[in-house]
């Protein structure tokens, strides 16, 4: 699909607007319930922040920073920020001091947009102690419209002498070779890196993702619900494609009330991250448990793992489909046991998308064949997210899916990814030396390992720089044993080990919500972290992960010893990115002691 080159992201709300301006494109949570808000009252609300940072001295090209979580207002800013002429530059709500000071300071933006008044004080902290920044910094505002001034309301307020004539002319200033978002890697390894989204990768992304997702996307009762940070750039694509297509789109602000959240809003599509869905399911067999249901839980679930496993062979043309018997075991299912799970988001719901890192095969096909279909996709921060996903009409679980439309995939002699096309972003952010690196033949060079199939389906292996090399010199890819690993109810995460060591092991943290249902399932006394680490039970129990996970690989990949951690891994200590991707080197630093247990 083809753009005019002198359009921008902003024209996809004029789209919209011009089409219907009473068509609900967001909704709002209040504690009285959901409140749409249409096309006409987003762009108002939209247009008149634009005039207040023209009027504060926004000049084309000017970056600004937002440092919130995912709520309404992040979208309103963002494209207000676009109606300006300004270049977005998204800070994670749990970035630390160090990393909002760099990011401001890579990115030269002059003015920050902060939720709420402790994340205006962490700021202003970073500018008081900071020996990049200077004062270089003009403005740092909240982002509500009844709190305390500058805010949303004041800064609009500022506007209202700015004509329409001026607005246009920051609005139309970007063309889609322009660069719209400087999103900043969330950084596995060393510095986070800013790469340079252009309007064109999230307005040629939109218009293709919907033609590709027509099912998902489409009104007239199309709903999703956004939880996922947005200052990823899958959630915030997410966001612009939804925005494209008319989807009615609500945010959940806090964590804890994502449940409660999904059964009010009863979204129709929704897109997660395998941790979720782990989660989940995790959560689901513990309730059975606890109700003396497990045996049938442990069946229920066996059936929908094997129905859609049928449902793929069928599709492939290996197998006429489910037998008879299968067909009707599924269907006792499918009134007892299948619809609750349904309900846990929202009743309403027709496909989930996973993405951000890898699902394990056992719950896609877990939650399709209950109902739930997974379309697992793969992008990176500098693809602007999705360049492949599965279709409801063409999936093979298992794989990341094929290619969207404008996107070619080829995988090298040694292989790695590599991808070119409309969501390939124009380069890093002031990094020539990263630049020389990242493409080769105009296609960017992932990092990441897999194979394309006959039907051009991707499937991933794992990363380059994850591989373990063992003292043996056996090539072991991680990813996979830890996913398997991360499927029990007790664990939290793992991570494998064994590069230039004589065999393979793993650290493994314990989940405090699923040691707490284990204990309860089994009549315990509930266990503390330092305790549960040494317990017998425990440790059989996750040796039993281990063992499953060992079917996966040879016997010379497989993992010989493990221990349990005393601490989470976590976002917040270090070693989790945003996107819960592991930071493998910062497990390996911070935990020595525990390695050198293993090793001697």
């Amino acid at each position: 699909m083809k753009l005019d080159p002198d359009s921008n992201v902003t024209d996809l709300l004029l789209e919209q607007h011009a089409k219907d301006p009473v068509h609900p494109l967001y909704s709002r949570k209040f504690p009285g319930g959901w409140t749409d808000v249409p096309a006409r009252q987003f762009l108002e609300q939209v247009t008149a922040l634009a005039k207040g940072l023209i009027a504060g001295g926004i000049t084309p090209g000017e970056t600004v920073a937002v440092l919130s979580g995912t709520r309404y207002e992040w979208t309103v800013v963002d494209f207000a920020i676009w109606f300006a002429g300004g270049v977005t530059v998204p800070i994670y709500e749990t970035s630390s001091a160090g990393q909002i000071e760099w990011i401001l300071h890579d990115s030269g933006a002059r003015r920050v947009f902060a939720e709420n008044q402790s994340r205006v004080a962490l700021v202003q902290n970073v500018l008081d102690t900071s020996t990049l920044l200077g004062d270089r910094l003009v403005a740092v505002a909240r982002m509500d419209y009844d709190g305390a001034a500058p805010n949303l309301a004041s800064l609009a307020a500022a506007g209202a002498g700015v004509t329409d004539a001026e607005l246009e002319r920051h609005r139309a200033a970007a063309g889609l070779a322009d660069v719209a978002s400087l999103v900043y890697t969330s950084g596995t390894t060393g510095r986070p890196k800013g790469c340079e989204i252009t309007h064109g990768n999230f307005a040629l992304v939109a218009k293709n993702i919907v033609v590709f997702l027509p099912e998902l996307l489409l009104p007239p009762r199309s709903r999703t619900l956004m939880f996922l940070p947005l200052a990823h750039v899958l959630a915030r694509a997410v966001q612009v494609i939804c925005l494209s297509a008319g989807t009615t789109l609500g945010h959940t602000t806090k964590a804890g009330e994502l449940l409660e959240d999904l059964a009010s809003f009863q979204p129709t599509f929704l897109l997660a991250v395998p941790r979720i869905f782990e989660k989940v399911y995790a959560g689901a067999a513990q309730k059975a448990a606890a109700a003396g249901k497990d045996r049938l839980f442990g069946a229920a679930a066996a059936v929908a793992i094997d129905y859609s496993r049928a449902l793929d062979a069928a599709s492939q043309g290996k197998a006429p489909g489910p037998g008879l018997v299968l067909r009707a075991k599924h269907a006792v299912f499918d009134r007892l046991l299948y619809p609750k799970l349904r309900q846990l988001f929202g009743g309403q719901l027709n496909y989930t998308v996973s993405g951000a890192s890898p699902l394990s095969a056992a719950d896609a096909h877990f939650f399709r064949g209950a109902g739930i279909p997974v379309l697992e996709g793969y992008g990176l921060t500098e693809t602007t997210a999705p360049c492949t996903a599965n279709t409801p009409t063409r999936t093979k679980v298992g794989t990341v899916g094929i290619p969207v439309p404008g996107t070619t995939i080829r995988v090298a002699d040694d292989g790695e990814i590599l991808v070119k096309g409309i969501g390939v972003f124009k380069g890093y952010h002031a990094n020539a030396a990263a630049n020389a690196e990242a493409f080769e033949d105009g296609f960017f060079r992932t990092g990441d390992l897999g194979s394309l199939d006959a039907e051009g389906f991707l499937t991933i292996t794992g990363r380059k720089k994850d591989l373990l090399v063992t003292a043996g010199g056996k090539n072991v890819a991680p990813g996979p044993l830890e996913e398997k690993i991360r499927e029990h109810q007790l664990v939290g995460q793992a991570v494998v080990l064994g590069d230039g060591r004589p065999f393979v092991s793993a650290l493994v943290n314990l989940d405090p919500e699923g040691l707490q249902n284990w204990c309860a399932a089994r009549k315990i006394p509930a266990l503390g972290p330092a305790e549960a680490r040494t317990n017998e039970a425990v440790r059989a129990a996750v040796q039993g992960a281990i063992d499953k996970a060992n079917t996966l690989v040879s016997t010379a990949e497989s993992i010989r010893s493990f221990v349990i951690l005393d601490a989470e891994l976590t976002v917040e200590s270090g070693h989790l990115t945003p996107s819960l991707k592991l930071k493998r080197a910062a497990v390996v630093r911070d935990f020595g002691t525990d390695i050198d247990r293993i090793y001697g």
